[in-house]
């Protein structure tokens, strides 16, 4: 069971009569890895609540991010539970409920989470007690539900769902924050890259890993990518698209299933200026961080190794040292990371993925967070107060790409028999909607819409569409 990153949990200023704490990782193969557990004085907490935890691969939940929340949600209502009146868990009631939210929603502003935060917790416990149900632990949860009903064909009402009641109905369900391109190109330049405001050196302040991460960076911002996408992509994989770069500004990539989020696989259009710079970074800076790990037997840091011969251009699996052959498609993250290539003698050489640290072992997406941290603490320093994190480039990425799409049906539409019924609308922002989506690899479309509202309210993103759509337009009298 020895895992590493042992956290303790502080629950509201309460003093916990006993240590529970959680383990986000654990001693096994494939995504049991990624499986937490929770401890209480050392030892697992309940054999029953444990099988919960592993159960969830097989409940939809796989990413090792979702399975994380998982465990802190869990171990936070654990703690509260123990600590507030000394129950277990499948000891709960509605009145524990209320007290937590109590505790949870209604303290001083310091202690008080969010009401987005607050309902990801209720769907965690409901997901337990649904589960505990199935099993026969309990007879019922500690949740009250109410219908929902929506009015269906004739004037009937059909019931759709059965709502918890613990759920905040004024949560919001996105907070989308992004950034002017302009306010970008600044944080890429002064933050990662530590040049001046001007875009010239500035002695001292340039980072020594800076090249590297603005290329991240760029990488984010072109293609919509989430930071677990980005990070684990294989060497070989771009650097067979930078050698082989067609006509046009953009190559369509195939990003595979089980790197994006819920596995859906979906296509990405990588700029060639991008590939171009990948290329340049494999060849020179990145060439130079393996050869060390190479000579100092880096990979020996990394925990347990997956050995591959070296990939085969446009492969589709790739070999492991025993001959056997594993799908490229079905690698995790996780498992990308671990992937190292061996020479021809059966030698470690170096890991496979793309971006590697100095030495030349893998960067993790904390790593990457961490790197956008410092970038923000060096644009205040510079007088620019920009605080940037990974995820917000895909945002960005989202809201101008929609932006721009908009634009150019606008210009269509100007130049088509102009039509009041519904299909002109859906021409208009359903198929813009639609080919970002498809980019972003949501599930549903009602997810793309979040970035529609936020096109609405920013004027900025939307004063090129009116001044084309204006120009287009016949003048009074022509």
């Amino acid at each position: 069971m020895g895992v590493r990153g042992k956290v303790e949990l502080p629950v509201d200023n309460q003093t916990a009569i006993s240590s529970i704490a959680i383990e986000e990782r654990r001693t096994a193969e494939g995504l049991d890895r990624h499986v937490p557990i929770i401890l209480r004085d050392g030892v697992p907490y309940d054999a029953d609540l444990d099988r919960f935890f592993l159960d969830l691969p097989l409940n939809g939940v796989r990413s090792p991010h979702s399975l994380r929340a998982y465990g802190y949600d869990i171990a936070v209502w654990v703690r509260f539970l123990h600590a507030a009146c000394g129950k277990t868990i499948w000891a709960a009631t509605r009145a524990d409920v209320d007290a937590f939210h109590r505790s949870r929603r209604r303290e001083d502003a310091g202690a008080r989470i969010s009401a987005a935060s607050w309902n990801r917790s209720v769907a965690a416990l409901e997901k337990l007690y649904r589960w505990a149900e199935l099993e026969g632990l309990i007879k019922s949860g500690p949740f009250t539900h109410r219908d929902v009903w929506r009015r269906g064909y004739g004037a009937r009402r059909a019931r759709i769902a059965a709502r918890n009641d613990s759920y905040e109905r004024a949560a919001k369900r996105s907070d989308v924050r992004f950034v002017s391109l302009e306010d970008y190109r600044v944080f890429r330049d002064v933050g990662l890259r530590g040049l001046d405001i001007d875009g010239t050196e500035r002695p001292g302040s340039r980072d020594r890993n800076g090249a590297r991460n603005a290329l991240f960076a760029e990488l984010l911002v072109t293609t919509g990518l989430r930071l677990s996408e980005a990070s684990f992509l294989l060497a070989h994989e771009l650097a067979n698209l930078g050698r082989h770069v067609a006509c046009g500004r953009q190559t369509r990539f195939e990003l595979p299933s089980a790197l994006t989020k819920g596995e859906r696989s979906r296509s990405i259009l990588l700029p060639h200026r991008v590939l171009q710079q990948i290329s340049a970074y494999i060849v020179a800076e990145r060439a130079h961080a393996v050869a060390k790990c190479r000579d100092r037997e880096g990979w020996r840091a990394i925990e347990q190794p997956i050995f591959i011969h070296r990939p085969v251009p446009h492969a589709t699996g790739l070999r492991l040292l025993d001959g056997r052959v594993i799908p490229v498609e079905a690698l995790t993250p996780d498992e990308r990371g671990r992937l190292v290539i061996c020479d021809d003698e059966s030698a470690p050489r170096e890991p496979a993925v793309l971006w590697v640290t100095e030495v030349g072992l893998p960067v993790q997406p904390n790593s990457w967070e961490a790197a956008f941290a410092r970038a923000s603490r060096r644009c205040a320093n510079a007088g620019v107060l920009l605080r940037i994190n990974p995820h917000q480039l895909r945002h960005t990425f989202a809201v101008h790409m929609l932006a721009m799409l908009i634009q150019h049906r606008l210009r269509d539409a100007a130049g088509e028999a102009q039509t009041a019924n519904m299909e002109g609308y859906r021409r208009l922002l359903g198929d813009p909607l639609q080919q970002v989506q498809r980019l972003l690899g949501h599930a549903s479309l009602t997810t793309t819409y979040i970035y529609l509202d936020h096109i609405a309210g920013r004027a900025d993103t939307v004063d090129a569409a009116v001044e084309e759509l204006l120009a287009l337009v016949p003048k009074a009298g022509q």
